[in-house]
């Protein structure tokens, strides 16, 4: 994967990814260690093919710590470790999602809770871990990933649509908060990219051709397109922008 801009900043930048080990995350991983960032990143599963993959391409492999996001002490600690071997984080990028889906009649509050924990209390308690540190190096860049599917108004997963939703919010109110610290929070929806995942449990001909014929332009979104759209919300190239959820989605639906 060849990054299509370089960002000059990102160059020895520490980095923490959640989710990095597999899909967007490890396309998010790949393109962060090209810019020379030093990546730390999260994730449940043996990430060593990965690790391999990554030390074979860049020289080096990115510090992987397999732990559960959901486990605030251990994503905590996860954290500290990455600052340890890296220095302060002063780019945080929180990818790890499960978009499982459901309906509104076989939800139950342990699994409504368990969706929460994955999609947005994670992503709440990763910042206020971070933002110590971004404030004692001088600022940073949060990214968080929320979903056009909540735009959309998609059903088959509301609990997943309610945490992406949450998320923007968040956004916006830790961009307040964080901004005089120099500390820019944005969020990132994108549509519907190609990952393996994706191409293995959903997309069937008939939905890819509908999605398709919903977006203005008319390509499949794959995960370098996300990939670029990170790495500039994370440089200095996007210094004044904060608050603001941008949309990569190849045109299915419009902010502002």
């Amino acid at each position: 994967m060849a990054p299509t801009a370089t960002f000059h900043d990102l160059n020895g930048a520490s980095v923490y990814i959640t989710g990095g080990g597999s899909g967007i995350g490890a396309a998010l991983t790949d393109g962060f260690m090209a810019q020379g960032a030093r990546v730390a990143f999260i994730g449940r599963s043996d990430a060593s093919d990965f690790l391999g993959e990554m030390e074979a391409k860049h020289g080096h492999a990115p510090l992987f710590i397999q732990g559960d996001i959901t486990d605030t002490d251990a994503l905590r600690a996860s954290l500290e470790r990455a600052a340890e071997a890296h220095g302060p984080i002063t780019v945080l990028v929180n990818n790890a999602a499960n978009d499982q889906r459901h309906s509104l009649s076989e939800t139950t509050p342990e699994f409504w809770d368990w969706m929460q924990a994955i999609n947005l209390k994670a992503y709440f308690f990763a910042c206020q871990a971070v933002a110590a540190g971004m404030k004692s190096a001088g600022g940073g860049s949060i990214v968080n990933f929320s979903s056009i599917s909540y735009i959309m108004g998609n059903a088959g997963y509301p609990a997943y649509t309610a945490a992406n939703a949450a998320i923007t919010g968040l956004s916006r109110s830790l961009a307040r908060e964080l901004g005089p610290d120099k500390i820019r929070v944005n969020a990132l929806a994108p549509g519907w990219v190609l990952t393996q995942k994706q191409l293995d449990k959903w997309a069937t001909p008939e939905d890819l051709a509908a999605h398709l014929n919903r977006q203005c332009l008319k390509e499949h979104l794959v995960p370098q397109d996300i990939v670029d759209a990170v790495l500039f919300l994370s440089s200095h190239t996007s210094r004044m922008m904060t608050g603001q959820c941008m949309v990569v989605d190849g045109g299915v639906v419009t902010t502002g």
